[in-house]
């Protein structure tokens, strides 16, 4: 078994951004339908980062089968750096402050590698 096949990473980051997709469209419906506050919304995004970036960790270990904390790491991060890229792209380049960037690239990688861990 490969390592770090870029096919099998790429799968696991369709999963997730399949998931991504899923839940926003949710959270989307939820603010629509019930009104929520800020706070509220904000949770629910820190979820989704976790929750996808476990996703992808889970994943990424299981079709590489070794060295998980590792496959966690690479899916987390490389989960975070396309999120990172499309934003800036979409948007006008970074407007979070680097403690916010810092805190959701945490969650991204930390969910990546809890979802290889457990896979």
């Amino acid at each position: 078994m490969e390592l770090f096949s870029p096919k099998k990473l790429l799968q696991a980051l369709l999963c997730s951004y399949l998931l991504s997709a899923i839940l926003l469209l949710a959270t989307a419906f939820f603010l629509y339908r019930f009104r929520l506050k800020e706070s509220q919304i904000r949770l629910a995004v820190a979820v989704i980062y976790v929750l996808s970036g476990a996703l992808a960790g889970f994943f990424f270990a299981r079709t590489t089968g070794k060295r998980r904390f590792f496959c966690g790491l690479a899916a987390g991060l490389s989960y975070f750096l396309i999120l990172a890229a499309v934003s800036s792209f979409l948007g006008e380049g970074f407007t979070v402050s680097m403690p916010h960037l810092l805190t959701t690239m945490g969650m991204c990688i930390g969910g990546g590698i809890f979802g290889a861990v457990i896979s």
